[in-house]
C-alpha cells in the first residue's frame, strides 16, 4: 500500500501539549495520528478516548496507599524485590506442609 503524506496546521501550544501526552503513553505523535485514523476507519467514526488520569480516588489507588501504610506499620517498607519474593517462596513453602 502506498504513503501519502497527510499535513494540518495546528496552534504550536496545542501541539506541545499533545506531543507530551504522547510522549506519557510511549508513543509520538506521528504514530498517535496513524492510530486515529485507523480506528476512525475501522470504527466508521470518532475513535475511543485515551486518557492518562488516574483518579487519586480509585480502587488501585486506595489499595496502593493501604499496603502502603500496613508495609510502613509493620517495618517493612523498605524490603527489596527479593527479600519479597524470599518472603513469599518461605510462606508457600510453609503453606505446602
Amino acid at each position: 500500500m502506498a504513503n501519502t503524506l497527510v499535513q494540518f496546521r495546528a496552534d504550536e501550544s496545542s501541539r506541545l501539549k499533545a506531543v507530551s501526552i504522547c510522549e506519557k503513553l510511549g508513543i509520538d505523535l506521528p504514530t498517535y495520528l496513524r492510530m486515529c485514523m485507523a480506528r476512525l476507519v475501522q470504527e466508521n467514526g470518532i475513535p475511543f478516548p485515551m486518557k492518562i488520569d488516574i483518579k487519586p480516588d480509585s480502587a488501585a489507588v486506595k489499595a496502593m496507599k493501604t499496603a502502603s501504610r500496613i508495609a510502613k506499620k509493620n517495618g517493612i517498607s523498605d524490603m527489596t524485590l527479593g527479600e519479597i519474593n524470599a518472603e513469599i517462596t518461605a510462606v508457600r513453602k510453609r503453606a505446602r506442609k
